[in-house]
């Protein structure tokens, strides 16, 4: 198990799960597009709201998702561990496992692929 692999499979799922009901997919896209959208709250705030929200709700694929849009929008290290830090405050122990996993993740996305 890695997290790329992980993700990549998620992918290969969802689309299979897109295919299968393409309006929910298109649906689900258009929110996600007005969500994400700039405005009030830039993409990378809005993306640490959403891993915030992964953890704490313990969706372990969610959290790879957006550990790897975080990245993408030039996020640091040191901002994912004030993230989880608030998540672990506001989730206790459970949180406190899935932040471990974003962190496990975080670092894996940033090595080198082999």
């Amino acid at each position: 198990m890695t997290y790329r692999s992980d993700t990549a499979d998620l992918r290969s799922e969802l689309r299979a799960l897109h295919k299968l009901n393409p309006e929910t997919a298109k649906g689900f896209g258009a929110l996600s597009t007005g969500a994400m959208a700039d405005g009030t709250l830039d993409k990378k705030t809005r993306e640490f709201l959403a891993l915030a929200i992964a953890v704490t709700q313990r969706c372990t694929p969610c959290i790879n998702l957006h550990v790897e849009a975080l990245m993408k929008v030039g996020a640091t290290r040191e901002e994912l561990g004030s993230v989880l830090a608030m998540c672990v405050q506001m989730g206790g122990g459970p949180a406190l496992m899935y932040a471990a996993h974003a962190l496990g993740a975080w670092d894996e996305f940033a090595a080198p692929a082999v």
